[in-house]
Order: C-alpha cells, then structure tokens, then sequence
C-alpha cells in the first residue's frame, strides 16, 4: 500500500496549494519568506517529498492568503468514503 503522502487525496491538497499560490501571485520565495523557511522547503512540499501535518498546513495555507478551512471544505470530496490511510 502507497505512503499516503503519495496518495491522490494528498496530491490534490498539493496541488490546492500550489493553485493558491499561483491565485495570489506568490513566487516560492515570497511563501518561503512569510514563513521563515529557505525556497526548498516549499519546493519540496510542493513536490510531495516534504509532507505538512495539520498545523503546518494550516500555516502554510495562511502564508499563501488562502482560508485552510476553504482548501479543506473543497478537498473533502478528493477523500473517498472508506479510505485506508
């Protein structure tokens, strides 16, 4: 069974992300900067090779000027009834 940072529910909470990114015009940079991290921390978020727990996500989301429960809201349908983490 794959590593649930490698599962799609994940990929699409990156990919959330990232779309929030690119919505407030933020470079890797600018995010990494807001959140007293070097560029390849968010690069590697990004890329799925760093994974986020809760709070972290809800940091890196607030870093992006995106709503954490609005990403999470949308992303609920991404995780399928009876899913085996």
């Amino acid at each position: 069974m794959p590593r649930s940072v490698f599962t799609e529910p994940y990929a699409a909470l990156i990919q959330a992300l990232i779309d929030a990114r690119g919505q407030a015009r933020l470079r890797q940079e600018d995010v990494a900067s807001r959140l007293r991290k070097p560029q390849s921390f968010v690069s590697k978020v990004e890329r799925g090779e760093r994974r986020l727990d809760l709070v972290e996500f809800i940091v890196f989301a607030r870093a992006l000027d995106a709503d954490p429960v609005a990403i999470l809201v949308k992303l609920q349908s991404e995780v399928p009834a009876g899913f085996i983490i």
